[in-house]
């Protein structure tokens, strides 16, 4: 087999399976709107009397910027004064302190059951936060909230009655976003999000299929985590990893995607980055936990489908790294090919990748309101796919460390309290930690401009939007990065 065999025949497989987790796509698109009318009920509705406690945990570190604003909103909760304890699961370890024990302190003269509760070690970070919470909650259940988050004041009880199902382990709310509106970054970032919470997180939970707690905006049931076996910090998607935990031993999940709990989105393209980098470490990390066991066990294999599909999603990113990284050699020897392989086989399968990621997040914008198709939208979309693809190096880096290697350090993303755009985040003290992977992204635009230039000098015409969208996103990710650092 010649060189330019193995070129082509790597790059074509590569594609191949890049677009078979397009057609999971498109198959999530089709079960959206065949369950669209099939949403979720409680069994029955708790009465006054009847209400379950409810322990209201805050896990926070180091968030003096928006900590407060987090107190107040839980303050303002509308459940009944006697069945609502609240934990500030406090680890931080700069002036976040002092702000948290000035806030419960007035709270508490509300006649607030609220605990500061601060550890001299993060041991196990969040999961250890909240595995320490839980040994000291009186509640039955317990609500979750980051603390950039802000719950109206009706979350809990518009959750609350789904769990008169006593198979219910969780539920888990749609996040909307406080500063959509700040930036371009911002609107990508609700919009990639957005296309989580409206199409993925609905179709799998009305079809039955295995979905997962995000973090925050949920309600558990407390026997239900430790019948799972608790909060583990094997992993640093420990939300992750418990929904499956608790979904394999039977529990039922329910996700409501018409209650919305609002919180800040990521200012700076570095802090989006490393938040992104660790969804798909968790992620790696919890396929190579649980997966192989997963796929043994006796469930239908629709879920076990959709599990492998869901787990490994962020594997694509490492496919699509590859397949970048051979596109400059393949341009040199596709020359043999004929104009009929670009048009039945390249084009199709690259086009079906573009339609589904458009066809997912058109979704988000659609719902729950009727968004006319504009401009705007059309480059937010093209956008949104080269980000997707600027972050390419960034996510493989992460599946990579997910999958070889045990490091479980959790960093967690910086808040800045930041809302209108008139406000700036320049002057806060948190940032995103710098690192090597922008000078990665630079080489990788010589990289593909060079492919681009080969590709126009073998008059290779159907391989050049394709490019041209790979270089955009790289230009988009490194600029931000380079230029939001300084």
């Amino acid at each position: 087999m010649s060189l330019s065999d193995i070129v082509t025949n790597a790059y074509d497989l590569i594609l191949c399976i890049i677009a078979l987790y397009s057609f999971h796509r498109l198959l999530i698109i089709w079960r959206f709107y065949h369950y669209r009318h099939q949403a979720s009920q409680p069994q029955q509705y708790y009465t006054d009397a009847t209400l379950p406690k409810v322990t209201v945990q805050l896990p926070i570190f180091n968030e003096m910027y928006v900590v407060e604003r987090l107190l107040k909103a839980v303050g303002e909760l509308n459940y009944p004064i006697d069945k609502l304890e609240i934990q500030v699961l406090d680890d931080s370890t700069d002036e976040t302190q002092e702000v948290c024990q000035q806030k419960v302190e007035q709270l508490r003269q509300q006649n607030l059951d609220i605990h500061h509760i601060h550890r001299q070690q993060r041991q196990g970070f969040k999961a250890g936060a909240l595995a320490h919470g839980l040994n000291l909650a009186k509640g039955e259940l317990v609500a979750i909230f980051d603390a950039d988050f802000v719950p109206p004041p009706d979350t809990l009880l518009k959750m609350v009655h789904y769990f008169s199902a006593p198979q219910v382990a969780m539920v888990q709310a749609r996040w909307g976003h406080l500063n959509r509106g700040y930036s371009q970054l911002t609107e990508l970032q609700a919009l990639m999000l957005d296309g989580h919470f409206v199409a993925e997180q609905t179709s799998r939970s009305r079809t039955g299929c295995f979905f997962n707690f995000n973090g925050t905006a949920g309600i558990w049931r407390i026997n239900a985590i430790k019948d799972a076996g608790g909060w583990q910090h094997s992993t640093v998607t420990e939300d992750l990893d418990l929904s499956y935990r608790a979904q394999m031993q039977g529990w039922r999940c329910i996700y409501l995607p018409d209650i919305r709990v609002p919180a800040e989105l990521p200012m700076e393209m570095n802090s989006f980055k490393s938040q992104q980098f660790r969804w798909a470490k968790g992620s790696s990390q919890v396929a190579k936990l649980l997966l192989p066991s997963l796929l043994r066990a006796d469930f239908p294999a629709h879920i076990k489908w959709e599990a492998f599909f869901h787990l490994t999603n962020n594997f694509n990113y490492l496919l699509m790294l590859l397949m970048l990284l051979l596109s400059l050699p393949y341009q040199l020897y596709v020359m043999p090919y004929s104009w009929q392989y670009a048009i039945f086989f390249y084009v199709p399968l690259s086009l079906v990748t573009c339609i589904s990621l458009v066809s997912f997040y058109l979704i988000s914008l659609q719902q729950p309101r009727k968004t006319v198709f504009s401009w705007d939208i059309l480059r937010n979309l093209f956008l949104l796919m080269g980000v997707g693809i600027g972050l390419s190096i960034n996510q493989s880096l992460a599946v990579c460390d997910g999958l070889l290697r045990n490091n479980r350090d959790f960093i967690r993303t910086p808040k800045h309290g930041v809302i209108g755009k008139k406000e700036s985040w320049i002057d806060k003290k948190y940032r995103a930690a710098k690192n090597w992977v922008p000078y990665l992204e630079l080489a990788m635009m010589v990289y593909l401009v060079l492919t681009i230039a080969i590709a126009f000098t073998n008059h290779h015409y159907f391989s050049l939007p394709f490019l041209v969208l790979f270089l955009t996103g790289y230009v988009y990710t490194f600029s931000l990065s380079v230029f939001q650092t300084r």
